[in-house]
């Protein structure tokens, strides 16, 4: 095998499928990329759960197959000059060159690396590389990292007619967003999990631009073909929360405010908040305005934020942790708070009524008298 190809446009696709590749393994081959050098170069990048394949412009001399130890490869590309880099098989030793640095690496047999499973593609979607972005990091961070529920460590995506719903929950708060999305033949109601680490990489690969990303769900897996760059990963099996039924409750109190500026005030109270010092957000909603009070062995910090509405008084603590990394990700300017009493559930709302592309619900957590 022989080719050569500008360090510019190598560098970023071995990165890409160094995603998936695992950092410690029995297997070496699982620490390697799989190159298939044909027309164009096929790097693959597999750990047994996720699978990143990308395709990378290339002059192939050669034709020919290898694996190639991943990090290495890497750290190697990343100190190259940035100028054409040929890439040599002799027997099983790779050589590398560019300019006046070459390296000699032994390489790994591809007959040990792991065939990646075939997806049937029982329903497909499309959806805008920059749409599918932000509806991943607006919800990823509610995914949950307790291994018990191995279902929950992942995001529910759920189609219906032409609307997917992506949800992820954690036992303490609930994430949802919506937005249109384009169904490619088969059936218009389906839906199917996600590990949460292959949507931190799909989040990663995707652009902001308006190309189209193709969902294939199969019966164990699901691809995201993203451009150039694929992404395999295996679906997860179990009992989703019926997130529909969690959002039941009543919440007749309603209260508006200016996102950034309610980020602002948590973040400020917050500060004396640390994890050996723990200790719940007081929040006190009052006529047009929401009072806030953290107490630890530090000291005491206390902010005032201006909103609309009345809430009657009602106190109710946060875990101030939660309630900042949904202010964070919250897609608006202006939110909807819906509450109900000081054990209820509060809902985050987009601030329109008839407006459902998003909600967020936390849990509180109880006070205790002094606090």
């Amino acid at each position: 095998m022989i080719f050569s190809c500008e360090k510019a446009v190598l560098l970023p696709a071995i990165s890409t499928a160094s995603k998936a590749v695992s950092t410690k393994s029995t297997i070496p081959a699982l620490e390697g990329i799989l190159i298939e050098a044909n027309e164009s170069l096929l790097l693959t990048g597999y750990n047994l759960e996720t699978g990143i394949q990308t395709i990378c412009p290339a002059l192939v001399e050669q034709p020919g197959t290898t694996v190639v130890n991943a990090r290495l490869f890497g750290e190697i590309l990343r100190r190259l000059p940035d100028d054409i880099v040929s890439f040599k098989m002799e027997g099983d030793l790779i050589h590398i060159s560019c300019q006046a640095s070459h390296f000699q690496i032994n390489s790994i047999s591809p007959d040990d690396f792991p065939e990646l499973p075939a997806v049937e593609q029982l329903h497909m979607l499309s959806i805008p590389e920059g749409t599918l972005k932000s509806m991943i990091s607006e919800t990823l961070f509610a995914t949950s990292r307790d291994e018990s529920k191995p279902i929950h460590t992942g995001s529910l995506f759920e189609v219906e007619e032409n609307q997917l719903t992506l949800v992820a929950v954690d036992g303490y708060r609930l994430a949802i967003r919506r937005e249109q999305v384009e169904i490619q033949g088969g059936e218009t109601s389906f839906s199917f999990v996600v590990p949460g680490p292959a949507l931190s990489e799909v989040e990663k690969i995707a652009s902001d631009g308006e190309n189209p990303v193709i969902i294939s769900q199969g019966s164990r897996h699901v691809t995201f073909q993203i451009g150039d760059t694929t992404l395999l990963s295996r679906r997860l099996e179990g009992e989703f929360l019926n997130y529909k039924q969690a959002i039941l409750n009543k919440h007749p109190i309603t209260i508006i405010a200016d996102a950034k500026t309610l980020l602002q005030s948590v973040d400020r109270v917050s500060l004396i908040i640390n994890e050996k010092l723990k200790s719940p957000l007081r929040c006190t909603f009052g006529e047009n305005s929401l009072f806030l009070k953290t107490a630890t062995a530090i000291g005491v910090a206390s902010d005032t934020c201006s909103v609309e509405g009345n809430g009657g008084g009602l106190e109710i603590g946060f875990n101030n942790r939660f309630l900042l990394d949904v202010l964070k990700a919250v897609p608006a300017e202006t939110v909807r708070l819906k509450l109900n009493t000081n054990v209820s559930p509060c809902l985050i709302l987009p601030e329109a009524e008839e407006d459902d592309h998003f909600l967020y619900m936390v849990l509180p957590v109880r006070l205790k008298a002094g606090t």
